[in-house]
């Protein structure tokens, strides 16, 4: 009796550790499986919310309606390089009538392509004749004010393209009417028609405007004697 007693306890000593180290390793398991599902889960989301921006950039690049943050998205376009063409100094006496006065100027076309600098090179003779021209009617006072360097570049730019065959019309000048003879003289009375203001005419505009391939005129030095 006491041997069967011992055997039932020493089995019931033996299951109880047994079954109680199982439902641990279970457990264990089980939170290992769920950390694997939890970190899993996370690399997906996170790789599908990569994918997601990656689509939304492109889609916004392709419609051009995806622009860059930060002052980078301020800055101008740069302008394409211009096509400088400097001639050789000019020497030229000037009309003065009183006093014999000369100029030397050192001029530089800006051109549009270089193309058209190797057409003018062509007909760099012309081109100098054309320039000179302009400036032997010059005086030094003309020459010597702002208006007067303005005024010259302009008839420069269109005087060095005419003999390739471009001919650039000239602005009109703005006139205005002759002043009405006074009525008071003749003993007329003034009528509301005679006291209005005469407004000056405008300048007629020019017909198929014509683009000058020569876009500026650079001064690189200026000196009359």
């Amino acid at each position: 009796m006491s041997a069967v007693i011992a055997d039932t306890a020493a089995a019931a000593g033996g299951a109880v550790p047994f079954k109680r180290g199982k439902k641990k390793l279970l457990i264990i398991v089980a939170a290992a499986l769920a950390l694997a599902l939890a970190a899993g889960g996370g690399g997906v989301w996170h790789l599908k919310k990569k994918a997601a921006e990656a689509a939304a950039q492109a889609a916004g690049d392709e419609d051009g309606s995806h622009a860059e943050d930060g002052p980078a998205a301020d800055k101008p376009q740069a302008r394409s390089i211009p096509v400088y063409l400097p001639l050789d100094p000019f020497v030229v006496n000037l009309a003065d009538k009183d006093v014999d006065r000369y100029a030397q100027i050192g001029i530089t076309l800006e051109l549009e392509s270089t193309v058209f600098a190797d057409q003018v090179k062509s007909y760099m003779p012309a081109v100098r004749n054309a320039i000179l021209l302009i400036l032997a009617h010059k005086t030094s006072r003309e020459l010597l004010g702002r208006s007067g360097k303005e005024e010259l570049a302009e008839e420069i730019m269109r005087e060095a393209v005419r003999p390739m065959g471009i001919e650039i019309a000239a602005p009109e000048p703005v006139t205005s009417a002759p002043a009405p003879v006074g009525n008071e003289a003749s003993g007329i009375e003034k009528t509301a028609q005679d006291e209005a203001p005469v407004k000056p005419k405008k300048a007629k505009k020019p017909g198929a405007t014509v683009r000058n391939p020569v876009q500026h005129v650079h001064f690189s030095s200026f000196i009359i004697q």
